[in-house]
């Protein structure tokens, strides 16, 4: 009997500074994968942004943002998906 093994990819969780056109503010952040690993090109990480329904609804109207994480680094956001009246913004994690 053969058994694969699955690589187990951390959840990284915060409180940092998302800012886009119109906000600059605090969110609650879930990031698949460790950010400090993420360099330029076109590796990307998944994660998800957590404020108020308002404020979730203005940052997936403005499609992008940047994010600066509880330990010191900064990563850019591409807005990916937002359910109406939910507080989770699905996002795009880039260097």
């Amino acid at each position: 009997m053969r058994t694969t093994r699955t690589k187990v990819v951390p959840i990284v969780n915060g409180v940092g500074d998302l800012k886009f056109p119109g906000f600059n503010g605090p969110v609650d952040y879930a990031i698949e994968g460790e950010p400090a690993r993420l360099r330029p090109g076109i590796a990307r990480l998944k994660g998800s942004i957590r404020t108020t329904p308002d404020n979730a609804l203005a940052a997936f109207r403005a499609g992008e943002g940047v994010l600066h994480l509880d330990t010191g680094e900064l990563v850019r956001l591409v807005m990916l998906g937002h359910t109406g009246g939910g507080d989770r913004v699905f996002v795009e994690i880039r260097a």
